[in-house]
């Protein structure tokens, strides 16, 4: 197979047909057309590139004059094409992704290298403010499937010649475009020339799961660890704060949220609230979401220990007892409740909406009360998984909910079986889980705590007031 493309215009457009195979893919087109008294073809994906745009210099072509054809690729490109995005390609493995990624091609006969012109257009939904990701206060845009667009938003933020957007693709098949932004001046160049390498080395035929691929193929230790080695979040806001951090922000088109890197247990807490209000409710929000992080785990195995320990509990909680005798063991009263709730946030995800409220009704009566007068479930069982379940949901990470509902699983099993030893142990595990994880760039998931830096563990505990810059 031929790497370069010829002068001769018949052989270049054969090579072309048998590569793309206009006459079985509908909406590769491609028209011969005659360009300064010679002949040329012109290739684009349908649907990619913008209409009104290709008319004009589609007419500009034809109306071109012999006497006014410039005698080769680069004149033709850099000095008589009235465009600004122009490109000059002959290697045909970078003329076919271009075409296929939608960039219009232009193919002039006794031409060396084909003129591509960066028309394309992508079918994309408005920037609005993300479902999962919303603050009280703040910008309402976030991130969508067009790269590009989230370049932008991006950009806006960042106004400065230091930050950097480097372009790269993955996989075989998907050719998937891949960005990573930085500020040059901050970013730590070991960490981001080893990111630019495993990106490079990555040997799969498609990245289908968009960043979820991606992320698989840059982090393959350590799988069994739940607690997440990357933050995601679909608000360019946030992506934008972290790169002026001197963290890595990687984009991958078709995916609507930024993957940040490299990220401590801390970086997953943080949420744009608490820098859109003061400084004391800011620090307020962080801690409280800290708390009630804590909370989520150990309400429920606390719970089990005290009511097989009844002798623990002091005279004036003797109201947490249970009230009614349990007809079902309580270990399996939490371990189907805890898959219950799951069932019910995938009913959620694929309820439509007309029928989202009287569903939800007909949940909390049947679910709620029956279940607890069947004798199925005990009120007290009710209550602390209902405050589990509402409780995840005060931080925006789905990675650290789901870790911290496998932990609290494991603790309500070890706590079934071995009392309160089981009950240390789960807590010991959990730190050790939790201590013993590591960033992508191979350094501490508990930094400042591990190594102590009381400056920066201050600053990731409370909302401090924002520095002033350098000069």
């Amino acid at each position: 197979m031929q790497n370069k493309m010829t002068t001769s215009i018949e052989e270049n457009m054969k090579y072309l047909a048998d590569r793309l195979r206009p006459d079985a893919s509908f909406d590769i087109v491609y028209r011969v057309i005659e360009v300064g008294g010679r002949q040329a073809c012109i290739y684009f994906v349908d649907g990619f590139c913008k209409d009104e745009l290709m008319m004009k210099l589609l007419q500009y072509f034809i109306d071109m004059k012999p006497e006014n054809l410039p005698q080769s690729a680069y004149e033709m490109a850099k000095k008589a094409t009235p465009y600004v995005e122009v490109d000059l390609k002959d290697d045909w493995e970078d003329i076919v992704y271009n075409i296929l990624s939608g960039v219009f091609a232009l193919f002039i006969d006794g031409y060396d290298r084909c003129v591509l012109l960066d028309s394309r257009t992508y079918p994309a939904r408005g920037v609005q403010e993300p479902e999962k990701d919303k603050t009280l206060r703040g910008s309402k845009d976030g991130f969508v499937e067009t790269v590009v667009f989230n370049t932008a938003l991006i950009r806006r933020r960042i106004r400065s010649s230091d930050l950097r957007m480097e372009m790269m693709n993955a996989g075989k098949s998907s050719r998937t475009d891949i960005v990573i932004c930085y500020m040059d001046n901050r970013v730590d160049h070991e960490f981001l020339n080893k990111i630019r390498k495993r990106i490079s080395e990555i040997k799969v035929d498609a990245l289908t799961m968009n960043q979820e691929s991606l992320a698989e193929c840059l982090y393959k230790r350590n799988w069994f660890n739940p607690f997440p080695k990357f933050k995601f979040t679909e608000r360019p806001d946030t992506a934008a704060a972290q790169i002026l951090e001197g963290d890595i922000v990687v984009l991958v088109d078709n995916s609507p949220s930024a993957m940040i890197v490299p990220t401590s247990i801390f970086d997953i807490l943080e949420e744009a609230d608490d820098y859109y209000f003061p400084p004391v409710t800011g620090t307020y929000l962080r801690l409280a979401r800290f708390l009630i992080g804590i909370m989520t785990y150990i309400l429920t195995p606390t719970f089990l220990l005290l009511i097989q320990n009844p002798d623990w509990i002091p005279e004036s909680f003797r109201f947490i007892m249970l009230k009614e005798e349990s007809n079902i063991p309580l270990i399996v009263q939490f371990l189907v409740l805890e898959l219950a709730i799951d069932g019910l946030k995938l009913a959620a995800i694929n309820t439509p909406n007309m029928l989202s409220t009287p569903l939800s009704v007909m949940a909390a009566l049947v679910l709620g009360e029956f279940s607890v007068n069947s004798g199925w479930f005990n009120s007290e069982v009710l209550l602390y998984m209902a405050f589990v379940a509402i409780a995840n949901y005060t931080q925006s990470s789905y990675e650290l909910g789901y870790a911290l509902k496998f932990m609290r699983i494991i603790n309500l099993i070890l706590t079934t079986i071995f009392g309160i030893y089981g009950y240390i142990a789960a807590i010991i595990i959990l730190i050790v889980s939790i201590v013993g994880n590591k960033t992508l760039s191979n350094k501490s998931y508990i930094y400042p705590i591990l190594p102590l830096n009381p400056r920066q563990l201050a600053k990731r505990l409370f909302r401090l007031r924002l520095p002033e810059a350098k000069e």
